[in-house]
């Protein structure tokens, strides 16, 4: 995720026809200070941080060894990630409606764009813990609550994960293998992510034929974003052979193919899990059909999780390799890619059950919250700091604001 503190300014592509006009484009120089300067600066990449706090929250839940402490710290956990989410919603509306062509420069950047997927991932890591903390003691009112919130994240995840990657085919300058990053995996999982989202949704809706369209919506979810994740992964893994390993300044970006692997594989197990109770009550397919789905997402999320460990190598390799590296706002690509992972062994131990996955979940969901521990602190200094505000994509409004600046005297 730190590829947008490198690429942004070095990943030339075009100003929309407005940026041309001076009346148009806001005074960046003038509003980079104060409060200003925080909203203008305010990329995508933040709701990352709502990414890795929900993972934790869902972790620390659903830990195989737990206790009521624990869960109260999930609830906290969870109460703080709302507030995350909230303060980085209205920060990015007021963004964008105080400077409209910022979000015309964001759209169109090849790695700022592609943070936009974070947004969604962000959410269903909130409806989630919604399921599993608030619905239990709300009532019903609070399973459509969160069955809307789901339907919404699903439709924007649909468009992040068909439009953005569309943009970066039709938009800008042509790009070559050597500038390929992990962060165009970011919109696509977004589709897997809202998956599995709905497969807890599903879980708890009181109506029978809602649960299984949503779990149907899921499956589609899911069979958009795992293949052309795998696609993608495979260009990265050439990038990766050709062009050798990223920069320090970029190497956490290593860790992110292992988001699809874990939340594919947690997806096909709770997919898995609604089909075994849902497709008997509604009658769907043959009366054998729902152990057979259940069944098959077990050995898919088996098959995932395995390919996960080379990837979990390489990613570890790469990053003893590197040895120190600077902290900067895609120290946050360590957490979610990470926590999806332990999710997924989590509910594999769960599943058998086994002690062994049992233990080792509950190993790397502890090693994922002490590093959103660290991270979050490594954050709340750059925040207080400032250095951590800063938006790659804005490097052509400045640029052409100083051309005008240059003509004016």
């Amino acid at each position: 995720m730190a590829d947008t503190l490198r690429q942004g300014a070095e990943s030339p592509h075009e100003s929309s026809p407005a940026s041309s006009s001076p009346i148009q484009r806001p005074c960046i120089a003038k509003h980079d200070h104060g409060w200003r300067r925080v909203v203008l600066n305010f990329t995508p990449s933040w709701f990352s941080v709502t990414m890795g706090t929900g993972i934790v929250s869902i972790l620390l839940y659903n830990l195989p060894y737990n206790g009521i402490w624990l869960y109260w710290i999930s609830v906290v956990i969870f109460a703080l990630n709302v507030l995350f989410f909230a303060l980085g919603f209205i920060i990015s509306i007021l963004r964008y409606t105080l400077y409209p062509e910022v979000f015309k420069v964001m759209i169109t950047h090849p790695v700022q764009s592609m943070f936009m997927g974070a947004f969604p991932m962000g959410l269903a890591t909130i409806i989630n813990m919604f399921c599993f903390v608030c619905v239990p003691h709300w009532g019903d009112w609070a399973r459509y609550f969160a069955w809307g919130l789901w339907i919404f994240d699903a439709v924007i995840s649909v468009m992040t994960a068909l439009s953005l990657p569309f943009v970066l085919m039709a938009k800008g300058s042509e790009t070559h293998l050597s500038s390929m990053t992990a962060v165009w995996l970011l919109p696509i999982v977004s589709s897997i992510v809202a998956a599995s989202s709905g497969a807890v949704v599903a879980g708890i809706l009181p109506n029978d034929q809602y649960a299984l369209w949503t779990l149907i919506t899921s499956y589609v979810l899911w069979g958009m974003g795992l293949p052309l994740a795998l696609m993608v992964m495979v260009i990265y893994l050439m990038r990766l052979t050709l062009h050798k390993l990223p920069p320090k300044a970029v190497i956490v970006s290593v860790f992110l193919p292992l988001g699809p692997l874990g939340q594919g594989g947690y997806g096909a197990m709770k997919l898995g899990q609604g089909a075994q109770l849902i497709f008997p009550k509604t009658n769907t397919l043959e009366q054998s059909s729902g152990p057979i789905f259940y069944t098959l997402g077990f050995l898919i999320a088996l098959i995932l999780w395995s390919f996960g460990l080379v990837w979990l190598f390489f990613a570890t390799a790469s990053i003893a390799r590197s040895k120190n590296f600077p902290f900067n706002i895609g120290w946050w690509g360590f957490t979610f890619p990470l926590g999806v992972f332990a999710a997924s062994t989590v509910q594999m131990g769960s599943e058998l059950p086994s002690k062994f996955f049992n233990i080792l979940g509950t190993v790397i969901s502890l090693f994922v919250v002490v590093l959103w521990g660290i991270v979050s602190l490594g954050t709340l200094r750059g925040v207080v700091s400032g250095k951590l505000f800063h938006a790659p994509c804005l490097a052509d409004l400045r640029m052409e604001e100083e051309k005008d600046m240059n003509k004016a005297a």
